[in-house]
This record gives C-alpha cells, sequence and structure tokens, in this order.
C-alpha cells in the first residue's frame, strides 16, 4: 500500500525525486578517504582551549573568582561597567534595585547574599551626598519613597540576619524600621523573634504584645507570643528557685558564723584558697539549725615523709585519736614509726609558732582555745614520729625566722 509522506517546508524542490541514481552508492571507505582528501580549513582561533576557557572566566555570567576574573593590571572593564550600572538612577530607584535584588537571594534562601544586597541599599538611602545621584523629577515623591524603602530595607535586613542567627543585629533592624513606621507588624515579628532567642523574654513580651494590638489576627505573632510565655513562666520558675536558693545560703552562712562565733573558733580567708571540692566548714546535719554539730575538712600532715591524708567531715566532737586510730599504721611507712601510741600532733598558732596537740582532745577543744584559727576552711594537723620531732620542729622554726 502507498504511503503519501508530507515534506517540510524548507524542502529543495528542485530535486527530481523520480530520478533514479546515476551510479552505485559511495562505500563507507570512499567516504573516509574523500574525507582525508579534503583540504583541512584553518581553526576558528589559534588560541589554546584553556585561553579561551580563562577569557570565559573574566565574563559574569562564567566568573567564579574574582581574582580570576581581573587582568594584569587587576581591572576588569565589563564589571566595572556592571557594576557602575548597580548605582544609575536616583537614590530611590538605586536602593529599589538593590531591594529587589536581595528579595530574588532570599526567594533562594541564600540570606547572606540578600543581606549585603539590603545594606548597599540603606547605605545609598543614608549617603549624605546628592549629587552623584540622578537628580528626581518629583522630589517630594521620591522623599516619601526613600523613607519607605529604608523602612522596607531595614526590615527585610532584620529577616536575613534573623535566619543568620544574628539576633542583635536583628533587634536593631526592626527597632529601625519600627522608628521609621510604628506599626510594621513584621519588624514587631522579628524583633520579638530575635529577642526570645536572646532570652530577653520581657522585652519580647513587651514587643509582641504590642505587635498584636496592631493586628489581632496573626497568627505567626500568636504562635510566638504564645512562646514567649512559655518561656517566661519557666523563666521565672528558674529565678523563684534561683532567689530561694541565695537566700537559703545567706541564712546558713550566717548560721555558720554565729556558730563559729559561739565557739570561739578563729577563722580566717586569703586569696590563695586551696580546692577542697565538696569539702567545706558546715554544720550537720541541718547547716540551718544552731543545735546541728560543726564538721571541719581537716588535712593531715605526714612533714617528714612529704605525705598527706585529708579527712573531709571530721565532727568537732570527735578527738584526734579518733581518726588517727584507723589511718595508723600507714601503708607507706615501712620503718614503723608512726605508732598510734608515740606519735606527736602538732598545730600552727596565730602568732605563727607551732602548738602540740594532745591525741585525746576533741577539734573543738583544740580550735576553741583561742591560740589557733582556721585559714581558708581548712584545719591543718601535723603527725611526727617522736624520734624526728626535734629535727622537724628546728626546722619549722629557721622556716618562720623563730631560730
Amino acid at each position: 500500500m502507498s504511503r503519501i509522506e508530507e515534506l517540510p517546508d524548507d524542502f529543495d524542490e528542485s530535486l527530481n525525486l523520480n530520478e533514479a541514481p546515476t551510479g552505485p552508492a559511495p562505500s563507507l571507505d570512499d567516504l573516509y578517504k574523500q574525507h582525508l582528501a579534503t583540504p583541512r580549513t584553518d581553526p576558528i582561533s589559534d588560541r589554546s582551549f584553556e585561553e579561551i576557557v580563562q577569557d570565559m572566566s573574566k565574563t559574569p555570567f562564567f566568573m567564579n573568582s574574582l581574582d580570576d576574573a581581573t587582568d594584569s593590571d587587576g581591572q576588569n572593564d565589563l564589571l566595572e561597567a556592571i557594576k557602575a550600572l548597580q548605582y544609575e538612577g536616583t537614590k530611590a530607584e538605586v536602593a529599589q534595585n538593590f531591594k529587589e535584588r536581595g528579595n530574588e537571594m532570599v526567594a533562594e534562601k541564600k540570606w547572606g547574599d540578600a543581606k549585603e544586597f539590603y545594606t548597599k541599599g540603606i547605605a545609598v538611602l543614608h549617603n549624605a551626598t546628592e549629587d552623584q545621584w540622578d537628580q528626581p523629577e518629583d522630589k517630594a515623591k521620591e522623599e516619601q519613597l526613600r523613607i519607605t524603602l529604608d523602612e522596607q530595607l531595614h526590615v527585610n535586613r532584620a529577616l536575613s540576619n534573623l535566619e543568620l542567627k544574628n539576633y542583635r543585629s536583628t533587634a536593631l533592624d526592626s527597632a529601625a524600621a519600627l522608628r521609621i513606621n510604628p506599626q510594621n507588624v513584621k519588624a514587631h515579628y522579628r524583633s520579638a523573634s530575635a529577642l526570645l532567642a536572646l532570652d530577653k523574654v520581657l522585652e519580647a513580651l513587651d514587643v509582641a504584645s504590642r505587635g498584636i494590638k496592631i493586628e489581632p489576627s496573626n497568627t505567626a505573632l500568636q504562635t510566638l507570643l504564645t512562646k514567649i510565655r512559655d518561656r517566661a513562666q519557666v523563666k521565672e520558675a528558674q529565678d523563684r528557685r534561683r532567689l530561694a536558693e541565695q537566700r537559703r545560703k545567706q541564712q546558713e552562712s550566717l548560721i555558720l558564723q554565729t556558730a563559729l562565733k559561739a565557739r570561739n573558733i578563729n577563722v580566717r580567708g586569703t586569696k590563695q584558697a586551696p580546692n577542697l571540692e565538696d569539702a567545706s566548714v558546715r554544720l550537720s546535719p541541718d547547716p540551718l539549725s544552731p543545735e546541728s554539730m560543726l564538721e571541719f575538712p581537716v588535712m593531715i600532715f605526714y612533714p617528714m615523709h612529704n605525705q598527706t591524708d585529708l579527712i573531709k567531715a571530721w565532727a568537732e566532737k570527735d578527738a584526734v585519736i579518733d581518726h588517727l586510730s584507723y589511718l595508723l599504721p600507714l601503708p607507706w611507712d615501712s620503718k614503723n614509726e608512726y605508732k598510734l601510741s608515740t606519735v606527736e600532733c602538732y598545730m600552727d598558732t596565730i602568732n605563727g609558732g607551732l602548738m602540740k596537740v594532745g591525741k585525746k582532745l576533741t577539734l573543738l577543744e583544740v580550735l576553741s582555745n583561742g591560740k589557733t584559727e582556721v585559714v581558708d576552711g581548712l584545719v591543718k594537723l601535723f603527725v611526727v614520729p617522736p624520734s624526728l620531732a626535734p629535727q622537724w620542729i628546728a626546722d619549722m622554726k629557721r622556716k618562720k625566722g623563730k631560730a
């Protein structure tokens, strides 16, 4: 069955389709030889591929880096011409152009680029010079447009800063927009969002509340206001707990100082207090009860062997021997010099001397005699074998200048 096909519009009608070919069709080998015999034409350009790519990289469409986009003199005339075009027109027209470019970046969520365009627009509006811009035909209309653009650019830059988590800058831009137009709901929303992120809850609550009064049906503001109120409740509870803790510590300190004074125990602090971790002078079991017992951290020194033991909670009615009985004998005392029955105990005195301490005395009896003191919340007790005591005492007197 015959078939009719429609010919394209550009078909050459001079061809005779009814005439048979005059000879056999050329073979593939013939076509290849014909290609080799055809004289080669001159190339379009004598420049290398790399040179062509380098030239293309200097045009804005193909540009990847400003460093590669300049010539040997550091110039790119095409790029400079395009930059100059950005600043052609009246102030309002140039600022409007930057705003539109910024909006394009916002649509692509390129917040950093959007911020830069908005910043350029603001800089144009706040530039004190007028002669570098085209003069408007209607100055009143131009001035009103500048004010509107100033508000829009600030509130738009606030959005960019908010997305970039530049919360302080967001609040400042929103405030600038609100100074121009106190009814700008977007500025209220973005300012309140930034203040909430900074945990300035009261300020955020104030801004959001003013915004919701302007536009009560604004669902975004309503949601934000709920978040702010929830955070305000959490912070209020935290503040109550913190205040209660401060008051409790103040009461504990006052009762502790009263207890120490009532027992005639001298205490003193220095600028180089040791780190005792959780050990401290305290009333136990109830720090708020004057009837509780005093407990002290006590550092026991074995000065002749450079060893120490820390007793974190030594009750005031515990005798020295009560604690030495479980510490002695010492695991490192290979010569068995530290015997409970013979070791001697000493403490520093207020006037810089040494005082021998009886092992059967309680800590309260030792500390309340008026001769000793507790420095930086730590009681120091020196334990020395009797055979080494004279040598140690002489060394201590020499160090203290009392020889």
